[in-house]
């Protein structure tokens, strides 16, 4: 009975996911379906997707017998509880939506069980930081009348809380599942089609062959790689599992330390995630939310991108150094053929039709649609194989339908949040706290800025992360003056830097089993690679020009350039040890103080410093030159 039971599990999970993914691929590419039953449709099949793929008793299968039947029985009391909240949600939506329905005391108590159900699934996809939080909100909601300062409210009851959580478009059906049914699934179906043609093994060759010259090759490998595939991946957990397993053993071989070469996979990896053209299909959930057009934020966020990815590739030269590693052995260097470049197609054409379709003024969406017929029509037009047997597109279809589950219960469970935020009006007050906080100092408003993104972010996936984010702490960066554009960058760059912050960093996590590491020890060579990009967002909220689209004051612009690539360059030296020949202690605490003290935004610190820091590197080369042998 137990073993028929997770056969059916697995079975069902399986139909569900590729279900998921038709029904994504249909919505945004052949035909339009009502926004309310699109976002309870998507919310109801996510809800089975995960409970199906991951119930209580396949979890715990050394448990005694008696154990896992009841777990078996908790699961499907779940799933009854689930399936009738949905299903009375959709009998009662259109009055709802007018306004028409008086919520019965039964309604409330399916509404309850529904709310539990999606906060337990997000448990069990996400561990206890968002489902916690989710229920911190709902408690918040109805007993937070008698908490003190700024987080006291009015006072709800029971069904005021049901009803703005669940039957509401502003809770858990909020318009940030919309978003995500409409816009985002499909870039993720695509970028799990797009590895089951086999586009990330070629990309990971070409990146090879482009940085075998350079010391440390593969770990510079890794970050071009994971940089170009995790633009289209929608998960930076997704991403370190499909390009580590081939860069990390790479940069291991070439004698970095485990803990470092799952760190360069996990920085990497997560800040594909900000990087253009697709930006792990955030860019598209932005432009709805600033109103700008796709284009202008894909603009906007090249130049931070580009610095981040110059930091780890300093991170990298000057570890490669330190440790005395060369380049890859002639021997051992890939030759890039013909057939290669033709094989590169795979991932060159989708990316090229995504940018067609925009340029010629079609929704994302539509791009996201066209590029997965164009993904799929590449790989099988470049691969016999694959002619021949395409059960791996069959099942890269069903993953993707899995980790838009994953996302959509994601964003879902924010939605209790949202709901309970908009109810009590704390966002509003804490927006307010914030502002005053930074009357003083937009610098001081800034730091706290970055430290609630951090830890609103840690746990999430991107997307989620962002939304939570910038709906939250939004309106209180914007308070402090800066462009709306700016602060959505602000939180996704932190959104997306948490997955690297321990203690819960969920890709250093993740690259550490395939490098056979410490997880806290990756997390902490992540920040240290990535130390200057946790800085970056502060650059270009005090030099707006950084994001090119609000206008370039080419000054300013030019020394915020020079004084960036200063910077990293001191940090990274000054971190490892070598810049390139050994420096001592005192010379390294300078180095390491002058870079980041020159990116704070006070004139007369930051001219000292880059006298300094520009001193030190001088110097330091001179003496390179005297005692270099003829």
């Amino acid at each position: 009975m137990i073993a028929w039971l997770e056969r059916a599990c697995r079975t069902g999970s399986y139909v569900v996911s590729l279900i998921m993914a038709v029904l994504a691929i249909y919505v945004t590419g052949i035909a339009l379906i009502d926004e309310g039953m699109l976002r309870i449709g998507a919310v109801g099949l996510a809800g089975l997707v995960m409970m199906l793929s991951d119930p209580l008793a396949m979890r715990h299968r050394e448990a005694k017998p008696w154990l896992r039947n009841l777990l078996w029985l908790v699961d499907a009391l779940l799933l009854c509880a689930f399936v009738l909240s949905i299903g009375w949600f959709l009998r009662t939506y259109e009055s709802l939506w007018e306004g028409l329905y008086i919520l019965p005391e039964s309604d409330l108590y399916i509404a309850l069980a529904g709310i539990v159900a999606v906060i337990e699934l997000t448990r069990r996809a996400f561990g206890p930081v968002l489902a916690g939080l989710c229920a911190l909100a709902i408690v918040y909601g109805m007993f937070g009348a008698s908490l003190p300062w700024f987080f006291a409210h009015v006072g709800y009851s029971f069904e005021e809380t049901m009803r703005a959580v669940w039957y509401s478009f502003d809770g858990v059906f909020g318009f940030p599942v919309g978003i995500i049914a409409t816009i985002v699934v499909i870039f993720v179906v695509f970028g799990a089609l797009l590895e089951g043609t086999g586009a990330g093994a070629i990309l990971i060759k070409m990146a090879t062959a482009a940085t075998a010259r350079i010391r440390g090759g593969p770990a510079h490998a890794a970050v071009l790689a994971s940089a170009l595939f995790g633009t289209i991946s929608g998960s930076p957990i997704a991403n370190v599992v499909g390009t580590g397993v081939f860069t990390i053993p790479l940069i291991k071989r070439q004698g970095f330390t485990p803990a470092f070469a799952g760190a360069v996979e996990a920085a990497a990896s997560s800040a594909g995630q900000f990087t253009p053209p697709i930006m792990g299909a955030v860019a598209f959930v932005m432009a709805e939310l600033v109103g700008v057009p796709y284009l202008t934020v894909a603009a906007a966020a090249v130049l931070p991108a580009l610095f981040y990815f110059l930091c780890l590739f300093a991170a990298v030269y000057t570890e490669s150094v330190r440790l005395g590693i060369g380049t890859v052995p002639e021997a051992e260097r890939p030759t890039i053929s013909w057939n290669d470049w033709l094989q590169s197609l795979r991932f060159i054409v989708p990316v090229v039709v995504v940018l067609a379709v925009l340029f010629a003024g079609r929704s994302p969406a539509a791009a996201g649609f066209w590029a997965l017929i164009t993904a799929v029509g590449v790989g099988l037009a470049l691969d016999a194989d694959l002619r021949r047997n395409p059960m791996p597109l069959v099942r890269a279809l069903a993953r993707g339908g899995r980790q838009c589950g994953q996302i959509i219960i994601a964003v879902a469970a924010i939605g209790i949040v949202i709901g309970i935020i908009n109810m009590t009006g704390v966002g509003l007050r804490f927006a307010v706290l914030l502002a005053d906080l930074a009357k003083d100092s937009l610098f001081l408003g800034l730091i706290v800025a970055m430290a609630s993104c951090l830890v609103l972010g840690m746990g999430l996936p991107t997307i989620p992360a962002y939304l939570i984010i910038v709906l939250i702490l939004g309106p209180a960066i914007a308070k402090l003056g800066v462009p709306l554009l700016i602060v959505h960058l602000f939180v996704l760059y932190y959104g997306v830097l948490s997955n690297i912050t321990p203690p819960v960093a969920l890709a250093a996590y993740a690259a550490a089993p395939i490098a056979q590491s410490n997880p806290l020890a990756t997390g902490f060579q992540a920040v240290r690679i990535a130390a200057i990009g946790f800085l970056i967002p502060f650059v270009f909220v005090y030099n707006p020009s950084l994001v090119l689209v609000l206008g370039v004051d080419w000054l300013p612009f030019l020394g915020a350039l020079f004084r960036l690539i200063l910077a990293i360059w001191l940090v990274a030296t000054g971190t490892s040890g070598v810049g390139p020949g050994r420096l001592g202690h005192v010379n390294r605490v300078a180095r390491f103080v002058s870079g980041l003290v020159m990116l704070t935004p006070y004139t007369i610190v930051q001219v000292t410093a880059v006298a300094v820091g520009g001193s030190l590197v001088l110097a330091h080369f001179l003496r390179q030159r005297r005692t270099a042998p003829t």
